[in-house]
């Protein structure tokens, strides 16, 4: 049987062809555009989303038995908001996870409702990027879109909606909505209230690899497809590409190098940051996570090289890096400002401590320690929880870079373990619509059949050691900092 796995990615979506031993078959990548129309603003077209990835689930099974894909789980990013009327068309473009905007709104509800009210309802405080923030946006700045308002989904959920017909969420992307009771996996009445919403208006909860529905029958005939190809519920993008890197069950861990960063840690029972630094979210296992997460990693180097530098040989620029630990130029990657720990959306982006011998190395060095350091900002608060690592494991367009996985395991003085496939939220996907199709008990035993490591990259003590007194130094940086921006 083949799994399709989907992962509905900022700049792409990519789509992955799997069969029931783990095998990844066929990868197809379709791009959209992405919109700024104000500093600080983030906006996609869902139709743009469902368009591409229709073109792209055609060109994945051109070559397959299609009448043997049984399943199709989604992975994708988190936050967003997509307003639906009552004929279920699209009410303005997709407020997007790095979107700014909701400055006031974020703050209004830390101050007004207080933070710990918030942690007690949903078990997280507000971020600017959650969902719930842009619902009070849009009530307060376009009142009449807002009054339009028949179904609220998330971005992964609008596509599942359009494979199926049905309206629904699982609870890990739920969790990152600011609406849900993470602990008791159901909608906080409270923060509905709050927002102005009913509970109508959401969608069905599911876990993560519960089937929600069939292909709608016409889209089956268009693609060729079987009607019968099951829908799982899916996940949020780090919950999945946890599935993806076997990431599962208690105490591991992933870290996750893409437009945005993550440093998710598993858990069997729920558990809360006090400082709320981390995210506590429902996991795509049935269990839960803590999840710090930055808001630019991956997109900090492209940003760099084809922005700045205006080149895309990633290769070429990194060659010439070989003084690791020693560099004298700091970068705080706050592109977007920055969610975890510091939860500031004026936070910038910044170079620190160039001089007339600064050339481009140290600058494109400078960068991959700059997202390295911010990880490793998250990776301490779980260790002032008692949570102790030894190990990681690494996936995103980031973890392609030998020199970047090298860097990571230094500065965060963890062995780092790579996986066979690097698609980890459209794998992940992938394992949950096996799951859901019954090949398998429960995502812990499909992922402990179905993913494999096939390198490890260990810390070297005396390199471990100079970037120990480099971090020192950074995390005084955005601290000194802060009042300027």
């Amino acid at each position: 049987m083949y799994y399709i796995g989907i992962d509905l990615g900022t700049s792409a979506v990519k789509l992955l062809l799997m069969d029931e031993k783990g095998t990844v078959h066929k990868v197809v990548s379709k791009e959209y555009p992405i919109c700024f129309p104000h500093p600080g603003w983030s906006e996609q077209s869902p139709e743009d989303w469902y368009a591409q990835s229709i073109e792209g689930i055609r060109e994945l099974t051109a070559d397959c038995e299609k009448e043997m894909v049984a399943g199709i789980g989604c992975g994708g990013q988190m936050h967003g908001l997509v307003a639906l009327d009552d004929q279920d068309r699209v009410i303005r473009p997709a407020i997007l996870w790095n979107d700014g905007r909701t400055a006031k709104q974020t703050e209004d509800l830390n101050q007004r409702i207080g933070k710990e009210t918030l942690s007690k309802y949903t078990a997280n405080i507000a971020f600017a990027g959650f969902t719930a923030p842009k619902l009070l946006w849009m009530r307060e700045e376009e009142p009449e879109n807002f009054a339009r308002i028949e179904k609220i989904m998330l971005p992964k959920d609008y596509l599942s909606y359009c494979l199926s017909g049905v309206h629904c969420t699982d609870y890990s992307d739920a969790s990152g909505t600011l609406l849900l009771d993470v602990e008791h996996k159901c909608w906080s009445r409270e923060m509905l209230e709050i927002c102005g919403v009913s509970e109508k208006q959401l969608p069905k909860l599911y876990e993560s690899y519960e089937v929600v529905g069939t292909l709608k029958p016409e889209l089956a005939r268009e693609l060729g497809l079987s009607a019968g190809v099951k829908i799982v519920a899916g996940a949020g993008d780090n919950a999945a590409a946890a599935v993806g890197t076997g990431t599962v069950g208690d105490g591991k861990c992933n870290i996750s190098l893409g437009t945005s960063g993550t440093i998710f840690i598993s858990s069997r029972k729920f558990g809360v940051d006090a400082h709320n630094a981390l995210h506590s979210f429902a996991h795509a296992d049935g269990h839960y996570h803590l999840m710090g997460c930055m808001l630019s990693a991956a997109a900090c180097n492209k940003w760099w090289m084809e922005e700045i530098l205006k080149t895309e040989d990633y290769a070429g620029e990194q060659a010439g890096i070989h003084k690791l630990g020693e560099n004298q130029v700091f970068y705080l990657p706050y592109l977007m400002g920055e969610r975890s720990p510091h939860n500031d959306p004026d936070a910038r982006a910044c170079f620190i401590g160039m001089s007339m011998d600064t050339g481009r190395e140290e600058m494109t060095q400078a960068v991959l320690e700059g997202v390295a350091f911010a990880l490793r900002d998250s990776l301490e608060v779980a260790k002032s929880l008692g949570i102790y690592l030894a190990r990681t494991k690494i996936c995103g367009g980031g973890a392609k870079s030998a020199l970047w996985k090298r860097i990571i395991a230094n500065v965060m003085n963890l062995k780092v373990d790579v996986i066979a496939s690097e698609e980890g939220p459209g794998l992940g996907g992938a394992i949950l619509a096996a799951v859901g199709c019954g090949e398998f008990a429960d995502v812990e035993e499909a992922a402990a059949k179905l993913v494999r490591v096939v390198d490890t990259v260990e810390p070297e003590p005396e390199l471990a050691a100079k970037y120990e007194e480099r971090y020192a130094k950074f995390r005084k940086l955005y601290p000194a900092l802060k009042e300027t921006f």
